[in-house]
């Protein structure tokens, strides 16, 4: 069971958790993924839910489906799946981090080295 945001609709929630299986190489390049009725039993949604994230996925090209076969992920998903998330967070949550810095007034040099020290945490 996912833990759903009442913020967000669910299929893009569920569009969302397929994309970090893509990224986290749980769902591997040209591989099936859980058919529309796995991934609700799973989720405990409605499958006109999963087909609705299905359908939206497959209009971004991160996955495709062979007639009578189920889904896939497109054999660029991974890229497709980064070169999306990369233009969201370069749009949307860095104007919000930009705010925040000026709002708070912090400088660049010490949001940098912040950051640094933050990255270097996370890969430890």
């Amino acid at each position: 069971m996912m833990n759903f945001d009442e913020h967000k609709p669910i299929y893009l929630q569920i569009s969302d958790s397929i994309c970090e299986k893509i990224l986290n190489d749980e769902y591997a390049e040209d591989e099936r993924i859980p058919s529309i009725r796995e991934m609700g039993a799973q989720l405990g949604v409605n499958p006109n839910t999963v087909m609705r994230s299905y359908d939206h996925l497959k209009s971004l090209d991160i996955i495709y489906d062979k007639r009578g076969m189920g889904f896939f992920a497109s054999p660029d998903a991974k890229k497709s799946v980064k070169k999306m998330y990369k233009k969201e967070f370069m749009g949307l949550e860095m104007l919000s981090i930009a705010k925040k810095i000026n709002l708070l007034e912090i400088s660049l040099d010490d949001f940098v080295e912040s950051l640094k020290d933050v990255l270097e945490e996370q890969q430890k």
